[in-house]
């Protein structure tokens, strides 16, 4: 399954400028984990660090200038790093399965001089066969919407071979350069709506296979927007195959994996049930309307509680587990501080359920997590934690917990990471 090995967000809220493991020209940094956490302070930027890759997945869904305002965001001015004049940039570092070679997407989004937001940039990079230095071969090259794409899952062949960037657009002013560029290998593109990400047009096209693998690892992302209330909800009946970023459709789920996956459905909530303290038993009861309610028997009582009648933490454990166990897994999930509503206890379980699901030979989601709450964080390593904080000029800063020596030393003495950084071992020095 693709995962990301490494992440670069510029001008975004407090993230004027954080990297976040390996890119192209980052070859020494060390990739990733399956499993990642994020924990700092209030007011560090986590929030906005969760929302980063939530408007990288809108900018694809719905283009960038709703993406802007979409869950309060307030516009481009709103979130765009205070005082900076640049574009928005992301930069991610990602690989498919195996031994593929790693493709960089790098996009940046800005306002016009109509005050409307628009994609300026994007660009696919992927090094070509044996290469192991120089500059990645850019096999799409978008500016202001216009720009060339190259067919097929071949490198081709550079415009020209004696620059290490590719300057397309001084070679496509005129019909006749265009004759020079677009081939078998090519095509020049001119995107008819700026504000529309190039890959969400081009990657539906039979033609552009890795441009439609790299669109449809980030359609396959998953960002937990989960609330309980939603949860409690009595939704039609009617199977849906993954639970939503609400989980106002829980029940839908069950109905479809009690469908399709009968036997190992129960054997999912039995698991599920023995990991949730006070919880006998988990089964289900269908209503004459057809649909599928959650029976939670609680130790202690005759009768069982419906997911109406449950508390925040349960709905919340239950939900996380479920999505789990889910036969067809996002290759990204996106959690901001699970701990929410938790017993303190329960976490370092959840934790382990969540890197034991990320790090499984079956190939799990990689998991992406921020927490402030020291009783996960005792659960991991240091290279799994990534420390976020503000420095002086407002703006955040993140550093990785493993690049302490004095850190790692500890934990090789069974010094719990979470109990460290409780005791400010991890802050700042």
């Amino acid at each position: 399954m693709a995962h990301i090995e490494g992440i670069c967000i510029k001008n975004f809220r407090a993230l004027r400028n954080v990297t976040l493991g390996k890119l192209w020209n980052l070859q020494d940094a060390e990739p990733l984990t399956p499993m990642t956490a994020v924990i700092g302070k209030n007011g560090v930027g986590k929030s906005s660090l969760f929302d980063a890759f939530g408007f990288l997945a809108d900018c694809l869904r719905v283009g960038v200038e709703e993406a802007c305002d979409s869950r309060g965001r307030g516009g481009f001015e709103r979130i765009r790093s205070q005082g900076q004049k640049g574009p928005i940039e992301f930069v991610v570092y990602y690989k498919e399965e195996g031994n593929a070679r790693p493709i960089t997407y790098e996009m940046a989004v800005n306002i016009d001089p109509n005050g409307r937001t628009y994609v300026q940039k994007e660009r696919l990079r992927q090094r070509r066969k044996d290469q192991r230095h120089g500059w990645p071969f850019s096999f799409l090259v978008l500016n202001d919407g216009k720009g060339v794409a190259w067919k097929g899952d071949q490198e081709g062949r550079s415009i020209d071979e004696n620059k290490n960037q590719i300057d397309i657009f001084e070679l496509i002013k005129s019909v006749e350069d265009k004759k020079k560029v677009e081939g078998r290998e090519t095509e020049i593109v001119e995107l008819e709506d700026r504000r529309k990400l190039g890959i969400a047009t081009l990657g539906s096209l039979k033609q552009h296979p890795r441009i439609s693998a790299f669109r449809r690892f980030i359609e396959g992302w998953y960002l937990s927007y989960f609330t309980p209330d939603a949860a409690r909800s009595l939704p039609l009946a009617g199977p849906q195959k993954h639970l939503n970023i609400h989980g106002d459709n829980l029940g839908n789920v069950v109905q479809f994996m009690e469908r399709e996956h009968p036997k190992k459905f129960k054997n999912i909530l039995d698991r599920i049930a023995s990991k949730i303290p006070g919880i006998k038993r988990i089964d289900t009861n269908k209503t004459a309307d057809g649909r599928l309610l959650l029976r939670f028997n609680d130790k202690g009582f005759k009768d069982p509680f419906y997911a109406q009648q449950m508390s925040d933490g349960t709905l919340k454990v239950f939900a996380y587990l479920l999505l789990l166990e889910d036969p067809t897994p996002p290759p990204f999930l996106c959690i901001e501080e699970p701990e929410n509503g938790l017993y303190h206890k329960l976490l370092e379980t959840l934790a382990t359920e969540f890197r034991e699901h990320a790090t499984g030979q079956k190939g799990g989601s990689q998991i992406f997590i921020t927490t402030h709450q020291p009783y996960f964080v005792n659960a991991l390593d240091p290279e799994e934690v990534w420390i976020l904080e503000k420095g002086d000029d407002g703006f955040s800063t993140v550093k990785r917990a493993s690049d302490d020596e004095l850190v790692n030393n500890m934990v090789k003495e069974e010094l719990p990471l979470g109990g460290l950084w409780y005791s400010d071992y991890l802050d700042a020095r």
